[in-house]
């Protein structure tokens, strides 16, 4: 299928590796110029010499005060406006404490929806303007269910509210915005990494009782299907959450409310 995206400008922020590399991939394997963003330059510069093209990479500390502030005027410089955002930036920077302090409240609010927000209120209406443009928020199983720190949890359930209330004030102007809900995905590196590597009865225990597909997911499916979202093809998605799990969630949703 043809997207047609092709020669359109992306953002993918959180980029360096696991998911948000992947769908940089994804997005590069269209024909999108994609701009990647990370405190990791040695990995974006690995990105760029990967893929021929006009990709543009940033390294920066996006949940840094004037992170977002320097993302977009570096960009509007020198890459120009995305058409497409995707906002891959986010996880429970280890806060599993259910009382933890205010300051670590705000730190998981500003790393996993408010410097999406920054960008969005800097972008988006640049969108509107063209009347075209895709935003996808990366968010998680736990904005529906009760998997992992309450922090992490209540702020990815606002994410993913953000997402259905944008939705509806842009897409009269040809935006569409979206959020993908990943649930257990094996990154390089990563959690899942770890646990096979130290705990491999926890895994298997793991994959058999909360898998309904047996296994992880892997980070090219969860950058595919941020690809199709960013497409042509989704242009009647209006603030859709679409959960990418394996099976892995048990809450029925109810669309439409």
């Amino acid at each position: 299928m043809n997207f047609g995206i092709s020669g359109k400008k992306a953002l993918v922020t959180a980029a360096s590796r696991g998911l948000g590399r992947s769908i940089a991939q994804s997005l590069a394997n269209e024909g999108v110029q994609v701009a990647v963003t990370s405190r990791n330059r040695a990995e974006l510069d690995s990105f760029l010499k990967e893929n021929s093209g006009s990709h543009y990479a940033i390294d920066l500390d996006l949940s840094a005060t004037d992170g977002p502030k320097k993302l977009v005027d570096n960009m509007l410089k020198d890459f120009g406006a995305p058409d497409i955002i995707v906002h891959n930036m986010g996880g429970t920077m280890d806060v599993n404490d259910p009382f933890c302090s205010i300051e670590d409240w705000r730190k998981i609010y500003r790393f996993n929806l408010e410097v999406a927000i920054e960008l969005n209120i800097a972008f988006v209406p640049l969108m509107q303007k063209r009347k075209w443009g895709r935003v996808v928020h990366i968010s998680s199983i736990s904005a529906l269910e009760n998997q992992g720190p309450p922090a992490y949890c209540a702020i990815k359930a606002a994410l993913t509210a953000y997402t259905r209330s944008l939705g509806r004030y842009v897409s009269a102007d040809g935006v569409s915005v979206s959020a993908v809900l990943p649930g257990a995905v094996f990154t390089e590196g990563g959690y899942w990494d770890t646990a096979v590597k130290n705990r491999p009865e926890h895994v298997d225990k793991y994959l058999k009782e909360r898998m309904a597909i047996q296994r992880f997911g892997t980070p090219n499916e969860i950058g595919d299907v941020v690809a199709f979202l960013c497409s042509q093809q989704s242009s009647f998605i209006v603030g859709s959450s679409i959960l990418v799990d394996g099976g892995q969630g048990r809450c029925f949703q109810r669309e439409g409310e």
